[in-house]
């Protein structure tokens, strides 16, 4: 094994460039930003470079690297606020109020793109547990929890860490490990079952069907057909506008008003990506000028062949983070 202590820079960065995926993995699930999870990961990298003469030879490099990389986002989640949806942000709003303004400080979850994830296990079962511990519905749950019980989550249920590795992390007593990960596994357990429902449906054709029927009823603004398509308590978010609706007539009520008013058919264009392991468009506005303008990411939660959730991320910017254009 090399001795890290003995590289120039050039080599280090090589030696530890095929962790940097799952890197900003973790600190995209410890942060709930993506920007701030790249941060992260370059701060991670600096601080391994400037104490690479601690690394023990026979010690793993992965381990060592998410050492410091739960150590650095600790760090910056003592000076951070959490981020959350508009469902942890305040009670549930009426479509017949006036949209309140958005709010722009830095407080919301920003989608993930599933493009940005390294293909860390070949097993079904280990592409289901990284997926769902990135879903919009987990990191939401997970964002709620202090940034220990966070840390002590993901260390244990994602990497699989003993009691005894975590509390020598993160210097306390095993049995505070283990109390930590009792109050955070209660607190995100319904997120992680709604999720396994949805990755079990995911290569459905009744799903794909679906999905296709939703394209549709977007682009030629087919309220009925959008409604028909989502369960009786769907939730719909478009952050960073801080309201948020439940259930089919109040959905109804706000896309007949907003969205979808007036001469609507044709208003929008959707382009398949991914996010979150979710199933994930790119949203256009049509413009005065001709085509579609990048609008922001839509982020859909499927249940039970309905949609349970749909959550658009209002930011032309996201685009091309996805790798999608800015018009079509």
């Amino acid at each position: 094994m090399t001795n890290l202590s003995l590289l120039d820079h050039q080599n280090f960065e090589a030696r530890v460039a095929p962790q940097r995926s799952e890197l900003l993995a973790h600190c995209y699930r410890m942060m709930g930003s993506l920007s701030d999870a790249e941060d992260l990961v370059q701060e991670t990298l600096l601080r391994a470079w400037r104490r690479r003469d601690t690394y023990v030879e026979d010690a793993s490099l992965r381990a060592w690297l998410y050492r410091i990389a739960t150590n650095a986002c600790l760090d910056a989640l003592r000076k951070r606020r959490r981020r959350v949806i508009p469902l942890n942000y305040e009670e549930e709003s009426s479509a017949a109020d006036p949209i309140p303004p958005a709010v722009s400080d830095p407080i919301w979850l920003e989608p993930f793109p599933d493009a940005l994830l390294a293909p860390l296990d070949q097993h079904p079962e280990g592409r289901l547990l990284i997926r769902e511990t990135l879903s919009i519905a987990f990191m939401a749950a997970l964002q709620l929890l202090t940034p220990r019980q966070r840390a002590v989550l993901l260390l244990s249920d994602v990497l699989d860490w003993s009691d005894a590795e975590i509390a020598d992390l993160l210097g306390t007593s095993v049995s505070a490990v283990k109390s930590a990960l009792h109050r955070a596994r209660a607190g995100t357990a319904e997120a992680k079952r709604g999720q396994f429902q949805e990755a079990s449906l995911i290569q459905d054709e009744a799903l794909r069907v679906q999905v296709s029927a939703y394209v549709r009823a977007w682009e030629t603004a087919d309220v009925e057909g959008l409604i028909a398509l989502l369960r009786d308590d769907a939730t719909f978010s478009m952050p960073p506008i801080p309201s948020w609706y439940r259930g089919r007539e109040e959905i109804r009520r706000l896309v007949s008003r907003t969205v979808f008013a007036g001469e609507a058919s044709g208003r929008w264009r959707l382009l398949p990506t991914r996010a979150n392991g979710q199933i994930t468009f790119g949203l256009y506005r049509q413009a005065e000028s001709g085509g579609w303008r990048a609008y922001g990411i839509q982020v859909l939660t499927p249940f039970e062949y309905q949609i349970a959730d749909i959550i658009t991320f209002r930011d032309p910017a996201l685009a091309a983070r996805f790798g999608l254009p800015d018009t079509v």
